[in-house]
């Protein structure tokens, strides 16, 4: 979804319509004397980046002393973040040069997923996902000092451990069929989470088969409800096992790019534009 505000009024979504040979016709608000365009772009699909063009571009025209900010929480191609041979395009070197060409004066991203996306866009700010963590622990009535924080690898605990002083603290390691990449199962490292409530964090999901073979694993163990935070949660988390194994309470996530409604399970958290 794309939305803009100016001058700090109220975001407002662009008048969308199509021509019959499939092309936009895109209608924006009059406006004289303008300061300041923030651009909010929740990503739902690549058809809303020539959205974004060309509205920036028409705004720039008309707002050429403007400052103009992008509020784009959820990075597209994030996992395109390297290559290993000519013939793989790097789509996500491509993506920030397409963002980089519209000159925005500041670009606010949220727990990006790889560092090469947050080097690669020109005036970017990369927000820290730790208050929408703190909402969540709230929602779930997590203690640090006497429940049990779970990492589900090493990549995640060093990404989020620094943010949190818990006194019960564990991470996993994953046990992998490297012909196929496959996950097979999961151990678990640090403290003992028998009889303790347990919170998971890790930045992004797609199906849940990491967070699905950690509370596996934690279960075994003994441990008691478990709670999970992702920063991103893609839609097809609907077709993988976490909303439907019995192990997971409550799964907390921003609204950046998940548009699934809320469920039993399922708690969306809306993020501060």
């Amino acid at each position: 979804m794309l939305s803009y505000r100016i001058d700090n009024g109220g975001f407002i979504e662009p008048k969308l319509e199509t021509y019959p040979d499939g092309t936009m016709k895109i209608d924006l608000l009059p406006a004289d004397d303008v300061s300041r365009v923030d651009f909010s772009w929740h990503y739902e699909n690549e058809l809303e980046q020539m959205r974004l063009y060309y509205i920036v571009s028409n705004m720039k025209e008309r707002f050429p002393k403007a400052e103009f900010t992008l509020f784009i929480p959820y990075l597209p191609n994030a996992r395109m973040d390297r290559v290993h041979a000519d013939t793989e395009v790097f789509t996500l070197k491509y993506f920030c040069r397409f963002i980089n060409s519209m000159g925005f004066d500041k670009v606010n991203v949220l727990d990006v997923h790889s560092s090469v996306g947050a080097a690669l866009i020109d005036r970017v700010v990369n927000i820290s996902p730790k208050d929408y963590i703190l909402r969540a622990m709230e929602m779930a009535g997590f203690s640090l000092d006497e429940d049990y924080l779970f990492f589900p690898d090493e990549g995640s605990m060093k990404r989020y451990s620094s943010m949190f002083t818990a006194k019960h603290v564990g991470f996993g390691i994953k046990k992998r069929d490297w012909s196929t990449g496959k996950i097979l199962g999961l151990e678990v490292e640090g403290d003992d989470p028998a009889g303790r409530n347990i919170f998971i964090i890790d930045d992004i999901c797609a199906y849940g088969g990491t967070v699905y073979y950690s509370a596996q694993k934690l279960k075994k163990l003994g441990c008691n409800d478990i709670n999970v935070f992702f920063s991103h949660c893609e839609n097809s988390i609907a077709k993988g096992k976490l909303f439907e194994c019995g192990m997971i309470k409550n799964i907390y996530t921003t609204d950046s790019i998940c548009t699934l409604p809320d469920n039993d399970i399922l708690k969306k958290i809306k993020l501060d534009r």
